[in-house]
């Protein structure tokens, strides 16, 4: 068995251009003579490794804590791929996942710097996917994201953005994303990891 880490390191990670960093600030420290270490968190629900819910781009959309878990833990296809997707090429994967493992192609990563174009989005919309992953900090351009977004969250696919897929060899994995059970929130930071049982 082998399992990747495909999440960034959230104090070090990326952030969205305009987004707040995350933080961290010491409350309690053995070295200062406290009984314990504590630390307290400050970080937006975006920032590094993360998911993305319907509401984060839909005024009624359901929250992170709204979603099922299995749509992000199960059985997930990783699909090589560099520039913009076009509609035929989001097909394309989606059809090699579904020839491999058809809960796989329920949930698809995309490795490399790709770029899902409305067209493409609009492809994966229509194949019944869960969740779909990439490496960016944002699944659509970085300039213009909410129209891919409102295409995909609007037919209900959960979006797993900012993770690392370089180390991933191509091919079906099992996935485990889940994100933290924020009540009312738009996403959520997830500690992602693809499991082998090669």
């Amino acid at each position: 068995m082998t399992i990747y880490d495909i999440s960034q390191e959230v104090f070090g990670c990326e952030v969205f251009p305009g987004d707040p960093a995350p933080e961290k600030r010491t409350l309690c420290s053995i070295e200062d003579g406290g009984l314990y270490n504590l630390t307290a968190l400050s970080m937006c629900a975006h920032n590094g490794t993360h998911a993305d819910a319907p509401f984060h781009f839909l005024k009624d959309g359901k929250t992170i804590d709204e979603l099922a878990p299995d749509i992000f833990v199960g059985p997930a296809y990783v699909a090589e791929f560099q520039g913009t997707l076009s509609a035929e090429d989001a097909a394309n994967i989606v059809e090699k996942a579904k020839r491999l493992n058809p809960e796989a192609a329920k949930r698809i990563l995309i490795k490399g710097n790709a770029t899902v174009s409305s067209e493409a989005a609009k492809v994966f919309a229509s194949k019944g996917l869960f969740l779909l992953g990439n490496e960016s900090q944002t699944v659509g351009p970085e300039d213009a994201p909410a129209e891919v977004h409102l295409i995909l969250l609007g037919a209900g696919v959960a979006l797993l953005e900012g993770i690392r897929l370089s180390e991933v060899p191509e091919g079906v994995y099992l996935l485990s994303a889940a994100p933290l059970n924020l009540a009312g929130v738009d996403g959520s930071p997830c500690r992602a990891l693809l499991i082998s049982f090669d």
